[in-house]
């Protein structure tokens, strides 16, 4: 039974006795070991993927200096401090953790939790925890007996969450279908003369509708010229015949995001959009075949980047290939020149070569695959895009 006491005294009782989802258990023992080897006495979670991950509690945070909670996690309690706003949501989502209802801000909280749970050495995640709460936290936690010493962390739940389960891959695949059915319906409607703002707006709209619940990023639309830019933003300018435009969406699906790119041309490409797609296309499916267990992410990488010099366009492929996909649309691993993720078995990665062109544009093709023991099982639908729109 944990000694914390809750501000509203009924929810002690209520939480007693309550099992933790198996799966969330599983990574919570997992957790505690890395802790054990760490020599923390409690971990705090404040990444809004990761408490999800631990806890099911999904709120958001709404921007990067407010929170909905924070997960303490230690040897034998589970916690999870929040405010009133997000009390009944904590109290239905998060079974088996203990509801702290702070009125007065977290750092008010902290050191009645860290002293009631005997803790002396508390983690936190150093990617989340600005300057300006570690300063708040370390003045409050300072003035007990003893002290209490924030440890940084880095990457103890993200390493976990790159392994994915099979209801986290059948989610996955989920928001890129219900994705790939809405960009299949707006593309009907793309005509000359609509703006890059319409078409974005559309497929947004259109994935809401038919049921997302959000996005997984603000949707891409950039044509001609403004292609050229990998991650441009929606324009007023107008759609043209002939000129590559490119589309980069997703859906968020149970708290899972898809991500696809397709590019497309309005009318009869001609050769220069012709061989780029084909380049990009072709260096995107040996990217693919490369793909299994134990490979290094940078060799996948190579050999779509070598593929793209060798047909005319060294230089002109900047990013790297690819990036895993989950709870968060970019998480680890990287299939990338300069950092060398070994890939594993249950693994979800955008293999997403493009060639990008100043003046003209760019083409970019995106597919998610899962990383198995033999190979890779693309998710996006099978039938060949065909990337010319009818007028």
């Amino acid at each position: 039974m944990l000694s914390i006491v809750c501000e509203r005294e009924t929810r002690h009782d209520r939480t007693k006795g309550v099992a933790l989802n198996s799966i969330v258990q599983k990574r919570i023992t997992t957790i505690r070991q890395d802790m054990a080897e760490k020599e923390l006495d409690a971990l705090m979670v404040s990444v809004q993927e990761n408490r999800y991950y631990l806890s099911g509690f999904s709120a958001e945070d709404t921007q990067f200096d407010e929170t909905a909670g924070v997960l303490i996690i230690s040897d034998r309690h589970l916690a999870l401090a929040t405010d009133s706003r997000y009390e009944l949501q904590a109290q239905a989502e998060a079974t088996g953790f203990e509801i702290v209802c702070y009125k007065r801000g977290f750092e008010k909280e902290l050191p009645r939790i860290a002293k009631s749970l005997g803790i002396h050495r508390l983690g936190f995640e150093s990617v989340r925890l600005s300057h300006k709460n570690h300063s708040a936290y370390a003045g409050a936690l300072g003035k007990q007996k003893p002290p209490v010493e924030l440890v940084p962390t880095e990457n103890m739940v993200e390493t976990l969450r790159q392994i994915k389960s099979e209801d986290e891959i059948q989610r996955i695949t989920k928001a890129l279908r219900l994705a790939e059915q809405a960009f299949s319906q707006v593309l009907d409607t793309i005509r000359p003369g609509m703006t890059e703002r319409q078409a974005a707006w559309a497929l947004e709209k259109t994935m809401r509708e038919t049921g997302a619940q959000g996005l997984s990023f603000p949707v891409i639309v950039a044509s001609g010229p403004n292609s050229a830019l990998p991650h441009a933003v929606p324009t007023d300018r107008m759609l043209g015949r002939g000129e590559p435009i490119l589309f980069d969406w997703g859906a968020r699906l149970n708290e899972y995001c898809s991500d696809t790119t397709r590019t497309v041309v309005i009318g009869e490409p001609d050769d220069r959009f012709k061989k780029a797609f084909d380049t990009v296309v072709t260096a995107r499916d040996m990217a693919i075949a490369a793909i299994k267990a134990g490979v290094s992410g940078t060799q996948v990488d190579k050999i779509a980047r070598d593929h793209i010099d060798q047909n005319g366009y060294a230089g002109k492929f900047g990013h790297s290939l690819g990036h895993g996909t989950g709870l968060a649309v970019h998480e680890g691993p990287r299939l990338s020149p300069i950092k060398d993720d070994r890939l594993e078995a249950g693994m979800v990665v955008t293999v997403e070569p493009g060639v990008y062109l100043p003046e003209w544009g760019g083409i970019r093709m995106e597919n998610q695959v899962v990383v198995r023991q033999d190979g890779a099982q693309v998710l996006n639908d099978a039938t060949p895009f065909n990337p010319r729109v009818p007028v």
